[in-house]
């Protein structure tokens, strides 16, 4: 897929509080779609309301957000950044 100039910065929302034993495959997907951005030169802004994750890690995102991850939070994070697409990673498939 062609890389798209338009797209400066990425959110990437993280999965928030979750069960013991279950953090680290979305922890992985999380921290992955970071790198693989922060790669091609994309900036990369992290929103988790779980400080304990790897993803709040200060190296991995260019801006960290470790707050509720409600819509007023989103649009406050994307208003003073002007992201201009959002990523969801660490969601399971039965919604939860």
């Amino acid at each position: 897929m062609p890389r798209r100039e338009d797209i400066r910065s990425v959110l990437i929302l993280g999965s928030g509080p979750i069960v013991i034993g279950q953090a680290c495959e979305f922890d992985y997907s999380g921290t992955q779609a970071a790198k693989a951005l922060k790669e091609k030169g994309i900036r990369v802004i992290l929103l988790n309301s779980n400080p304990a994750t790897i993803m709040t890690d200060p190296d991995l995102a260019d801006a960290t957000y470790v707050e509720p991850m409600t819509v007023p939070v989103v649009q406050k994070i994307t208003g003073k950044r002007k992201t201009g697409r959002n990523s969801s990673h660490g969601r399971r498939s039965d919604g939860s």
